[in-house]
């Protein structure tokens, strides 16, 4: 048996999912978390899949969201829908029901959040609404699982489609076309009569692919030019029949809600728009954004810097101990230095240096997509981004590069422009992931900031200019490429700013950690082991007595420093394409020549050590902003192609920010180079 799970962006369709699949769909307050659909079986009826639709406020398919929801609807073969909806939204989220009950027989509606709409003043009559609608209503609060099961009782119900009445004449054209259509195909005949009617090419489109047959009815067409006939003589366009649709659609939505919900306190939302107004100011919103970014840094700066010690010394500690454990079962000492000085000194390093901003950082983060903050910041910049050509989404899927920018680059499908799409793709890697941020920040720690008063305010206040420039960058270079390489328009841009929430800080901490920390993490690790054999071989293997490792160096170095940098950073990001965590330790490797990572128990200790090797203030001004802008790693770049399906737009992805970092650090080291 197969259930749609349907409803408006944000109403709680991935917290049902996931409840009734027992799956863990990555929820969020904000649009666009569901691009596509999503698969699982009821957890008690493994005979039933459950499919989570994206998140759309119609089926007119003016989005992809929308045209993806529609077709599966239309043409999936499924045997009942299930529509969630916002308690507290209600009457908005009826327009979505009425189409959809339109179209499908068994439909059932489920009015999430009850529990935030008492506290609103908002009182929903269920059974009320269930008498007014003819279909199954069940009231839930997903977030505790109340109503679910009681919801899942009702996915048998057997309906009947609804049919609107649009007027007399609306009525006779559709009368003159649908006797044509045979009820075969799972969608009601009046509405695909309604639909061939007001010439809606994208789903007569899907209808001509799925079924020829019928768009090629030569007795149909003329029934359908007869009834556009019918309704030009009397004056009506097809604009005038969308308008007509529109309307009785959003007529009965207010009937309906206004006899069957009562809202005690008409001042509900004052509170939300207040604080709306200052967030989203033209004159507050952006440095209110910045000011936010500064103190998130601020914090994961100061408060990161002693776990990350712990684990070095810890894992320095454990090196002995596992080391003793190999020699008393005489492994050969070529295997203990694979093992040990390749594999585990990589692996460690990416686990010290990676893992406490990450436990800190995103746990802030989600908080604050779980408030709603985040569709703030996308309405804050959506003109700034309109003035490049682009949307307010696109800093949706700036927010998710922070964490991964494979995961941004998978982010902007919620982007419904194919131009606008490729955009954010392609400049998506100039904001910093979490492989690069800790990079930058010893840097920042080290070179510009140490033994200053209050160092770590002034790192993250430094830290925050570098994450302006890359946004700066981003605006710079967007525009660029839709004036050139990318022309167009401006597609639309539907944002809804959903209601603030009180976030469960205990359930955000744990989801953060093994939605977004442990898969990240995991996924360096298992790439710094590889890494770590690549780079012992590199350090080990002789030729004419140099490591290859210091052969590449060298060969590298004259270009190295002509833009401020040397062969040795090179060859770190070169070698540190399967991931940016390993860049550093690739370039300790180098300096030591010791053909391992030894131990570096402090800051100190490596700037010394960098200093020893050539390095200068403009060293770590150019390393900064080489760390900001090169190519992007193997996973994304990966991503980038099944994005784009294009080797010409995935080279292009990994050219332009490494022309760009390149042009940076020479401008820098030439300027520099002056005084």
């Amino acid at each position: 048996m197969k259930v749609a799970l349907c409803g408006n962006p944000n109403v709680g369709k991935s917290t049902v999912f996931n409840y009734l699949t027992g799956m863990h769909q990555h929820t969020g307050n904000w649009i666009g978390k569901t691009v596509s659909n999503a698969k699982g079986n009821y957890f008690a009826d493994k005979g039933i899949e459950i499919f989570d639709l994206p998140g759309c406020y119609s089926l007119s398919s003016s989005s992809r969201e929308e045209e993806v929801a529609r077709d599966f609807i239309c043409f999936g073969n499924v045997d009942s829908c299930i529509v969630v909806c916002d308690a507290v939204c209600l009457e908005r989220n009826l327009n979505l029901v009425f189409q959809i009950m339109e179209i499908h027989k068994n439909v059932i509606l489920c009015v999430n959040m009850m529990d935030e709409a008492r506290k609103k003043g908002i009182i929903v009559d269920i059974d009320k609404l269930s008498s007014l609608l003819g279909i199954p209503v069940i009231g839930v609060v997903a977030k505790k699982k109340i109503g679910l099961t009681e919801l899942m009782s009702h996915v048998n119900y057997k309906g009947n489609y609804y049919n609107f009445s649009y007027g007399d004449i609306v009525d006779c054209a559709i009368d003159l076309v649908y006797p044509l259509i045979d009820d075969v195909y799972s969608i009601n005949p009046r509405w695909i009569a309604l639909k061939l009617i007001s010439d809606d090419s994208s789903f007569c489109s899907s209808l001509c692919e799925r079924y020829p047959k019928l768009y090629g009815d030569k007795l149909l067409n003329e029934k359908v030019i007869e009834a556009r006939y019918l309704l030009f003589k009397s004056g009506i366009s097809l604009s005038d029949l969308d308008d007509i649709v529109v309307g009785c659609i959003n007529s009965k939505c207010e009937d309906v809600f206004s006899s069957s919900v009562v809202v005690s306190d008409n001042n509900c939302f004052v509170k939300h728009r207040k604080i709306d107004k200052f967030l989203t100011s033209r004159l507050t919103g952006i440095p209110i954004m910045i000011l936010g970014l500064l103190l998130l840094f601020w914090i994961t700066i100061f408060f990161s810097n002693y776990p990350s010690d712990l684990l070095f010394k810890f894992f320095n500690w454990l090196d002995v101990y596992i080391r003793s454990f190999f020699e008393f079962f005489r492994f050969p000492s070529l295997i203990i230095s694979v093992l040990m000085d390749g594999i585990y000194r990589v692996m460690t390093w990416v686990i010290s240096v990676m893992l406490p901003p990450m436990a800190i950082f995103f746990p802030i983060f989600t908080l604050l997509e779980d408030v709603g903050y985040l569709p703030r910041v996308a309405f804050t910049l959506d003109n700034s981004f309109r003035k490049c050509s682009l949307c307010g989404k696109h800093s949706l899927t700036m927010a998710m590069g922070f964490g991964c920018n494979a995961v941004g680059v998978t982010g902007s499908r919620i982007i419904d422009s194919p131009r606008e799409r490729l955009i954010s793709i392609l400049t998506n890697v100039f904001v910093p992931c979490n492989g690069r941020f800790p990079t930058i920040i010893m840097l920042i720690s080290m070179f510009l900031v140490y033994g200053t008063n209050y160092s770590s305010f002034v790192c993250a206040f430094i830290l925050t200019l570098v994450i302006l420039l890359g946004v700066f960058m981003t605006f710079l270079v967007s525009y660029i490429l839709s004036k050139t390489l990318l022309k167009g328009e401006v597609s639309s841009f539907v944002l809804e700013l959903p209601p603030y929430r009180r976030p469960v800080i205990i359930k955000t901490i744990v989801r953060s950690v093994f939605d977004r920390i442990f898969v990240i993490l995991s996924k360096a690790v298992k790439v710094s082991f590889f890494a770590g054999i690549v780079i012992w071989l590199f350090c080990n293997v002789n030729v004419a007595g140099v490591s290859l490792l210091n052969w590449f160096s060298d060969f590298m170095n004259t270009f190295g420093v002509f833009i401020g940098l040397d062969g040795a950073i090179l060859v770190g990001f070169i070698l540190g394409f399967p991931a940016n965590e390993i860049v550093f330790p690739i370039i300790l490797m180098i300096y030591m020549s010791s053909g391992n990572l030894v131990d570096l128990p402090s800051l100190d200790v490596l700037k010394g050590v960098l200093i020893e090797n050539g390095w200068t203030f403009v060293t770590s001004i150019c390393m900064i902003i080489f760390c900001l802008f090169h190519f992007p790693c193997s996973t994304t770049c990966l991503t980038i192609y099944d994005e784009t399906k294009s080797i010409k737009w995935t080279l292009f992805s990994i050219f332009l920010p490494t022309f760009i970092g390149i042009l940076l650090c020479f401008v820098v080291n030439f300027i520099f180079g002056l005084f």
